[in-house]
């Protein structure tokens, strides 16, 4: 009971975090060409055009006393996909048999297809209802003669299908869910058994390995703890070229009911790594059978009871089989440029930043100057280039808006990086108020996001802020007013992402004006607007790059305040303190600290 309620709490927790960061892939109905209101299982793929399933094929409610038997059993079908004229689609046509008579048979559920890897073997799996249980065996027929002969196609036949050996059916145990992989050179065949000897508890997972030789299968071994728990492990697959084996279980910790899991195979005996699938391949019901296309390894088929199968009774009744479908991977492909000589940098780092987030996706090294990065949908990214004696390279790049069922795409980038001579400059221009305002004028907009891009390529840097005021006001007030000026600047390059701590900010009140505030005792509108402002000072080395302060104009002349001057003048209108100071800030002192 303690294990039990430990894995719930596990399962649980695991829930909430698998919610929170899904992965990148949509879980979408087969359709109705293949599921109906009852049970379908055991997808197969028939190469990339087609799908081997079992189903009652039967969306009415049956009732075993008044129906034939051969209407409520199990039995293997198949349904092509549609194509077009360039593709094969993603959905499917009407079902239909599947060598009815040689496999299928009115008096067992039928099910559990698998091949041999080089096709000359069907394993399948018959089961045998009676008003107690149910009990399950698994049968093989075999190709006679040639598969893919050149010039004559295929020839031969199969044979009568037969139950395997006692060691792998044993009488006293169901036998079930068979499938055929190569594992390193073996070819072995996983399987499905609620026997008791050296089990570890429940339906576990059993594998075999056939010698093609002798054309034998030796004695059956448990696939270990490592894969199998106290509970059930169902549905085994294998993916040869990854050594990954894919398994159903209630027994580890799981969204709810059966989850798909994965582990890493170093033989069919020896397992680490398993790994819950997470959502939204698994949910809160049964999630069984997942098998990989194989057109494209990224794309899955799973047997789900979910919210959304077709059913009778309840909406999670019935099993239907579901497409696992990757959402598309966007990559960026590019080079950087040298922007004078427009040849290819070498040895630069390239770096992907989630632009919502400010969180690195991604880091490349080019040698030669190109890189390739994949970029899931949905997001907008900064990709910047670095390298000794460049000024740093940078550009965005945006996915929002894809269709999840677009082609996978590749967008391709230029990023141009200056290098840094003698005669390298970076203007710094000033920022301006207008008359008794805390915030800049319009203009300043650019000189800031200018000084911002400068900050975010040389991370090395600091800037100090000065602001300043005019001469009208008391200094007292003035001193007041610049340190708001100062912070307004402070807050507007927080907000684009520079840490305050590479800030420094200063009011000076009315101290070091730049032009004349008064000409021949007459107000100077003008003068005093120059000298409402912000100046900036780069704080930092920056080998060969000479910075200049340029003394830019005003957007306009604020010729506001002539005849305030002997007023106690206010910030803000809507201050409710009469203008008296809100803070212990004093002329010269350091903010944002």
């Amino acid at each position: 009971m303690k294990l039990y309620a430990q894995k719930e709490i596990d399962g649980c927790n695991m829930a909430i975090k698998s919610l929170e960061d899904p992965g990148r892939a949509f879980v979408k109905n087969a359709g109705p060409n293949v599921n109906t209101a009852y049970t379908e299982l055991s997808p197969m793929p028939l190469g990339d055009t087609a799908l081997l399933f079992a189903t009652m094929d039967q969306n009415k409610i049956i009732d075993p006393k008044n129906t034939k038997r051969k209407e409520w059993v199990s039995r293997f079908m198949w349904s092509p996909k549609e194509t077009d004229r360039t593709r094969v689609k993603d959905s499917f046509e009407v079902k239909m048999k599947f060598e009815d008579g040689k496999y299928n048979d009115a008096k067992y559920h039928i099910g559990n297809g698998s091949w041999s890897p080089g096709g000359s073997r069907f394993y399948f799996t018959k089961c045998k209802e009676d008003s107690l249980s149910t009990k399950c065996k698994i049968f093989v027929s075999e190709f006679n003669g040639k598969i893919g002969t050149k010039g004559k196609g295929n020839y031969g036949q199969w044979s009568v299908p037969k139950e395997l050996d006692e060691f792998i059916n044993d009488p006293e145990s169901n036998n079930t869910q068979p499938y055929c992989a190569m594992v390193g050179k073996k070819e072995v065949l996983f399987f499905v058994s609620n026997r008791k000897l050296q089990s570890a508890g429940g339906y576990d997972i059993w594998y075999t390995v056939y010698d093609s030789a002798r054309r034998t299968y030796r004695r059956p071994q448990n696939c270990g703890k490592k894969v199998n728990t106290w509970g059930d492990e169902m549905t085994p697959y294998f993916d040869s070229k990854k050594n990954k084996l894919y398994f159903a279980s209630n027994g580890w910790p799981n969204l709810g009911g059966f989850d798909v899991f994965s582990a890493d195979a170093a033989s069919p005996s020896r397992y680490m790594n398993v790994t819950n699938l997470g959502f939204p391949i698994n949910s809160s019901a049964d999630d069984m059978y997942y098998v990989q296309d194989p057109g494209d390894k990224d794309n899955a088929y799973v047997v789900s009871n979910r919210v959304g199968s077709y059913y009778v009774k309840n909406p999670t009744c019935c099993d239907d089989i579901w497409r696992i479908i990757k959402e598309p991977n966007f990559y960026v492909k590019g080079i950087v440029l040298d922007e004078v000589s427009n040849q290819q940098i070498d040895k630069v780092v390239v770096k992907m930043k989630d632009e919502a987030t400010g969180k690195l996706k991604d880091t490349a090294y080019s040698r030669e100057g190109n890189f390739l990065f994949y970029t899931p949908m949905g997001n907008n990214y900064t990709i910047t280039a670095d390298r000794p004696e460049y000024v740093s390279g940078r550009t965005v790049v945006s996915t929002t808006g894809k269709s999840t069922m677009d082609p996978d795409d590749t967008t391709l980038v230029t990023i141009y990086m200056r290098k840094i001579t003698k005669d390298f400059e970076f203007h710094v221009n000033n920022v301006y108020y207008n008359f008794n305002k805390g915030d800049f004028q319009p203009d300043s907009y650019a000189a800031l996001d200018s000084l911002v891009r400068f900050m975010i390529d040389n991370p090395a840097v600091s800037v100090e802020i000065r602001s300043y005021t005019d001469a009208l006001g008391k200094d007292e007030y003035n001193d007041e007013l610049s340190v708001k000026r100062a912070q307004a600047v402070m807050s507007y390059l927080s907000t684009k992402g520079i840490d305050r701590g590479r800030m420094i900010a200063r009011g000076e009140g009315k101290r070091n004006p730049i032009r004349p505030n008064t000409i021949n005792g007459k107000d100077n509108p003008t003068g005093r607007q120059y000298n409402r402002r912000t100046e900036f000072r780069i704080i930092g080395e920056l080998p060969n790059m000479r910075i200049i302060y340029d003394e830019n104009k005003p957007e306009f002349i604020d010729r506001s305040g002539n005849d305030q001057r002997e007023r106690n003048l206010r910030i803000n209108d809507d201050d409710d303190d009469g203008g008296s100071p809100d803070s212990d800030l004093r002329p010269g002192s350091r903010v944002g600290e």
